[in-house]
């Protein structure tokens, strides 16, 4: 464990980022304004990612009949780790309503509800959906082991020869949100079957599967200079899967985003398109989080940045700090014009400004800009930025220019 490490539930209570609640129960975090500023911008992220390569928005309910978890393979597979079904009135047991515990089948019969044909493929659909695990009291843990899961998901509907193609676009866009968020990939994970039994499908089905996804990623991978590591037993009980493996301030491995070939809920719900000859063939399913869990990764890139966040991901992006009450009108100015620029500005007046300062770096604020008599006159601003290691008096607007310039594009520091 890093000397530096600080648990991220230390810091949440630190930055008021989620809470909890007896009442609410375990594992079911309540998140505080500023988390939610940080859940927003990971789901922005998430979006644009999805939308950059093609993918639609759609919505889909938590709840589904168990019928439909009896077709998808989870209700066998995942019973003991799934909620107890509801019983409304004297409906017979495979109508009785279940938290879903992935949000694929749903996804299946959004693709179902209309014919397909080759020429329209791949459909992409994509949604930021919770699903639900009965975890037990014992083992859930902050945002790292959580009851509902909110996940970035994406499920693509594709051809067999346009899998390999798709897996490695979703492999593409996972690495590259970790990048984007600074958490460093520390190698990709092909999981794979073992000889036990559980899995569904046939072993030369398995074998294709694994192949496709062997090839897929090699360009990928010698491009992001990232190894790949074979690892039977990791796999998902419906088919092989990449896994971007990360390691924590403890020295703990962890799946932060995947990319996963599913053969066997297209066969399941009878997943088809018509082909150019005119016959219906069984489409490929591919899940893709790129970004990942939103418990999982604010908790991981809390305890990456110790808290202090890179501008456009920190709750409060400037902390305006008037000297005096003197500078109060070109402080609220200069919030007015962030805010108009589409920043999080905070004025702080209160209490003197050694302790509103020591306040805004106990926050975690991105920067610290003081506006004193000297630069209120010349439309100065004093700015440090503690993460940069930056700290210059510069005219009010270039701050307003840079800071802008890496917010919009999420860069990991201000370029001065």
């Amino acid at each position: 464990m890093s000397d530096s490490f600080i648990d991220h539930r230390q810091l949440s209570r630190d930055l008021d980022i989620y809470t909890t609640d007896p009442l609410a129960g375990s594992g079911l975090p309540l998140w505080m304004p500023d988390g939610a500023i940080i859940r927003e911008e990971l789901q922005r992220l998430a979006k644009d990612l999805a939308h950059r390569d093609g993918c639609v928005d759609v919505f889909s309910p938590v709840l589904g009949k168990r019928a439909l978890f009896e077709r998808s393979g989870h209700l066998a597979k995942f019973k003991d780790d799934m909620f107890p079904s509801m019983q409304l009135g004297d409906e017979e047991p495979n109508e009785q309503l279940v938290l879903r515990p992935a949000n694929c089948p749903h996804h299946a019969l959004i693709y179902a509800s209309s014919s397909h044909s080759y020429r329209e493929l791949p459909v992409r659909l994509n949604e930021l959906a919770p699903m639900f695990r009965a975890e037990r009291s014992g083992v859930v843990s902050g945002l790292s082991r959580v009851r509902q899961i909110n996940l970035d998901d994406t499920h693509v509907f594709c051809r067999p020869d346009q899998a390999g193609e798709e897996a490695a676009r979703g492999l593409r866009a996972a690495i590259e949100a970790q990048r984007v968020l600074g958490l460093p990939v520390d190698y990709v994970r092909l999981s794979m079957r073992d000889a036990s039994d559980g899995w569904l499908g046939s072993a030369e089905q398995w074998d294709h599967a694994e192949a496709a996804l062997r090839e897929a990623g090699r360009d990928v991978l010698a491009d992001a200079a990232l190894e790949l590591v074979e690892a039977p037993g990791e796999a998902a009980f419906y088919g092989p899967k990449f896994d971007l493996q990360v390691r924590d301030g403890r020295g703990h491995e962890e799946t932060i985003a995947t990319v996963q070939l599913d053969f066997n809920q297209p066969q399941r719900f009878d997943l088809t398109y018509h082909g150019a000859d005119g016959a219906q063939h069984r489409v490929v399913m591919i899940h893709r989080g790129t970004v990942g869990s939103m418990e999982r990764v604010v908790a991981a890139l809390l305890e990456r940045y110790h808290g202090r966040l890179p501008l456009w991901l920190a709750p409060t992006q400037v902390a305006v700090l008037p000297v005096s009450s003197e500078q109060d009108g070109p402080a609220r100015r200069l919030v007015d014009t962030l805010r108009s620029n589409g920043l999080r500005p905070a004025l702080r007046c209160d209490d003197s400004l050694a302790a509103r300062i020591r306040e805004a770096r106990h926050r975690r604020d991105a920067l610290i800009a003081v506006i004193g008599e000297r630069e209120a006159t010349a439309g100065l601003v004093a700015v440090t930025d503690v993460a940069g290691r930056h700290r210059k008096v510069m005219p009010a607007e270039r701050l307003v220019d840079r800071a802008t310039d890496a917010y919009r594009r999420r860069l990991p520091v201000v370029e001065w």
